[in-house]
């Protein structure tokens, strides 16, 4: 069997597989409404028209990861919720009560295995916390239920958030790119875009250090949200470097990204950075979708991420390409925009705060912690043989040693944005642009070629907000992003600006190889 298997080839097992998915799964779609693409707008309307129900979309998209995600070797997901139909059903019996629909009323969404599911196992992609159930959702989590969504699955994660290029863990192996399956989905937030890419669940959230959100987004043709530090929680996510990281959308759409948005913005009492969000935040971003909202904007073209040599041709054409878009629909381009002695303002500028906010994380699991500190995690042997050598620098130097405030409070953070500020000011800049790659996804394996990942430090060192859109395809399949960095708590003008694009471009398409089941 296994020779036969192996005789037939990728669109063979897929043949297979389709043809052992119980069809038609009962109750499911009854109108033919296909998930694939579908947007929260559309899967509302179809769930008021009697279309879907709640457990008929977890039945379809969980029929996709279960005909896809192995079969094909894009490896995306961790495990399934095993009570996903049974909140579906809950849900299902609130909207026959009271007629009304929450605002992600019975959305089946993929979440990043480093957020704390209260009845899931959170890992951070770690062997050593395998079977590890935190003692609540973390914030984000907690939001997006209340707000009727459904945790259908978590994600597959570069092991610790290590890795922006790869994503490898020792709980799940290696996720692929739905695009190429010989090619990565960048990392660490790789599972959750390969998953939100072929159509696994409606929206994803993944978490951002120096890329983890943007740059899956962009090798898998989506919408990415880092938002400004302070505006989101933290609270429950398995932290990299706290300082640095936000966790956030990842969606088909700019407007399914700011759907998320809405729900998990604000004040958090628990992560005390949030305090900055206080009347800074709207009472919601929907009304900044505007198709008009780059007429007049000013916007910077960030050069020093395009220019360079190793810069891939194509994704060269298309930054000139989207630059022209952004003018035909009103847009005043400033081009080239520089900031001041970059290189020297981002030398040594990150901080190794990892092994005190990990061993802090693990303290919140209490009895329930597998292991109590990162000492004990290395001394198990239970990681990647890729991540191996960072892990033990981590133990072997204690963390950082000098205490490192956070963003808003060392002082060569705070040199660092008011440089990019008072660069932007001097050219009244609204937002800065730049491909969120300068290459095309690596192949599998493939440690040696140029990377190409360019979201490392204007917003994860400044606190500045950042939103990756699609902008075409390189080799004629494979996703490139157009990324937006603004001023601080800017997010409603960001949104104008890539919603503006992404209407006029349009973008966006899906894999060729997860089509439909039917």
């Amino acid at each position: 069997m296994n020779k036969f298997i192996r005789s037939l080839g990728f669109y063979g097992i897929i043949a297979i597989t389709l043809a052992i998915v119980p069809r038609p799964i009962e109750g499911q779609n009854q109108q033919g409404f296909d998930v694939t693409e579908a947007t929260i707008s559309e899967i509302h309307d179809a769930l008021r028209s009697g279309v879907v129900t709640c457990r008929s979309l977890v039945e379809t998209y969980t029929a996709r990861i279960e005909a896809y995600d192995q079969a094909t070797r894009l490896n995306a997901i961790v495990l399934i919720n095993p009570d996903a139909l049974a909140d579906a059903d809950r849900l299902d019996a609130e909207y026959r009560r009271t007629g009304k629909l929450r605002p992600l009323h019975g959305l089946p969404i993929i979440v990043k295995d480093n957020y704390d599911t209260k009845d899931l196992q959170t890992t951070g992609g770690s062997l050593a916390l395998k079977g590890s159930l935190p003692p609540d959702d973390a914030y984000q989590v907690r939001k997006l239920r209340e707000a009727g969504a459904i945790v259908l699955a978590k994600s597959n994660m570069a092991e610790w958030a290590f890795s922006p290029n790869v994503t490898v863990s020792s709980i799940a192996g290696i996720t692929r790119n739905p695009y190429d399956l010989d090619r990565v989905p960048a990392g660490s937030s790789g599972g959750t875009g390969a998953a939100v890419a072929a159509n696994f669940g409606v929206v994803g959230l993944g978490t951002d250090t120096g890329n983890s959100i943007r740059g899956p987004s962009s090798h898998n043709g989506l919408v990415g949200i880092r938002s400004t530090m302070g505006l989101t929680s933290r609270d429950g996510i398995i932290p990299l470097y706290l300082r640095n990281d936000i966790g956030g959308p990842m969606a088909r759409t700019v407007e399914d990204a700011v759907r998320i948005l809405d729900v998990i913005a604000g004040h958090d009492p628990a992560d005390p950075i949030t305090e900055r969000s206080v009347g800074k935040k709207p009472d919601s971003y929907l009304p900044f979708l505007n198709k008009d909202g780059l007429k007049g904007v000013r916007l910077g073209v960030f050069r020093y991420y395009l220019d360079p040599p190793e810069t891939d041709s194509e994704i060269k054409t298309l930054t000139e390409q989207a630059i022209g878009a952004l003018i035909a629909q009103g847009a005043e381009v400033v081009d080239p925009f520089g900031i001041p002695d970059f290189s020297a303002l981002i030398e040594d500028i990150w901080c190794n705060t990892f092994y005190t906010d990990v061993n802090a994380y693990l303290t919140t699991l209490g009895d329930r912690a597998p292991y109590k500190t990162i000492d004990e995690i290395v001394a198990s042997g239970l990681y990647s043989p890729y991540i191996g050598a960072r892990l033990k620098r981590m133990v072997e130097s204690g963390g950082n040693p000098e205490p490192c405030p956070d963003l808003f409070h060392r002082e060569k953070n705070i040199v660092f944005r008011n440089a990019v500020l008072q660069a932007m000011d001097a050219h009244n800049i609204d937002a800065i642009i730049y491909p969120t790659w300068s290459n095309p996804p690596r192949r599998v394996g493939d440690t040696d070629s140029p990377a190409g990942d360019n979201s490392q430090h204007l917003a994860p060192h400044t606190g500045l907000p950042a939103i990756t859109v699609p902008m075409g395809h390189t080799r004629d399949v494979l996703p490139a992003g157009l990324t937006f960095v603004g001023r601080l708590f800017s997010e409603p003008d960001l949104i104008q600006f890539v919603y503006a694009y992404e209407q006029a471009t349009q973008h966006r398409r899906p894999s060729a190889m997860f089509p439909a089941l039917e």
